[in-house]
């Protein structure tokens, strides 16, 4: 049975006023739930399951079980960088968003699904992987490491190319996943990206030496991700 959500393209847009408008998908969603009225969800715009794209300006995250040590600049520095700094309450320690980077919000009832956390990141995950194979990337998880990575066979030395980290709250999901496409790699020096000081970090770009279109991107990673859970998207 598919699973229908709302698709929302937010552009380019503050992380801070994104991070509210998520928390308002997820509370509408968890209150509909907790009201025991699932069945009439897609009948209400709000409570509907959403899947939000967004490229944010340069901005760093801390997770909850996160430490401040891994962001290695001081205030001064990050407003010459033009960058802000958020503690958050997703899982995971510190990362970047910034222009270039393909951001994923997928707000949705494991419950309704029919999967467990650790389930919905891995198919996550496999999107993401999906997307990679189109272009002629192999991507993978890391054991013990959540997010996509390539070179991860024994002996080699695997760079991060997405991130994710997600809160479920009664089921409900929020956060989601940052896949690098463009992004400039530089801004990654100022921290310990996921709290990692042993492994690198890398984008579409960089891996294929060109620049790409992250209008296309979009639409291939929207389309893994159907695949992946299942979807049906309604445009807003």
């Amino acid at each position: 049975m598919s699973y229908h959500v709302r698709f929302e393209d937010l552009g380019v847009r503050d992380y801070k006023e994104t991070w509210d408008y998520q928390e308002s998908l997820l509370d509408a969603l968890r209150s509909n739930k907790l009201a025991a009225s699932a069945s009439s969800a897609g009948n209400n715009g709000e409570a509907m399951p959403h899947l939000l794209f967004v490229e944010h300006p340069h901005v760093y995250t801390l997770g909850k079980s996160g430490s401040e040590n891994n962001l290695l600049i001081n205030y001064m520095q990050l407003q010459a960088h033009e960058a802000s700094f958020y503690h958050i309450d997703r899982g995971g320690d510190i990362t970047y968003h910034g222009p270039g980077q393909l951001v994923g919000y997928p707000i949705f009832d494991l419950d309704l699904l029919g999967i467990g956390l650790r389930q919905y990141i891995g198919r996550l995950e496999q999107a993401i992987a999906d997307t990679l194979e189109e272009y002629g990337l192999h991507g993978a998880a890391v054991e013990g490491a959540t997010g996509v990575w390539l070179d991860t066979g024994p002996g080699l030395s695997p760079r991060k190319i997405c991130a994710i980290g997600v809160k479920v709250s009664r089921g409900v999901t929020m956060h989601g996943f940052a896949f690098n496409i463009n992004t400039d790699l530089e801004y990654f020096s100022h921290i310990n990206p996921c709290g990692y000081t042993d492994r690198g970090v890398t984008s579409l770009q960089k891996e294929l030496g060109k620049t790409l279109s992250v209008e296309e991107v979009k639409g291939v990673v929207r389309e893994k991700l159907a695949n992946r859970f299942n979807l049906k998207y309604s445009e807003r």
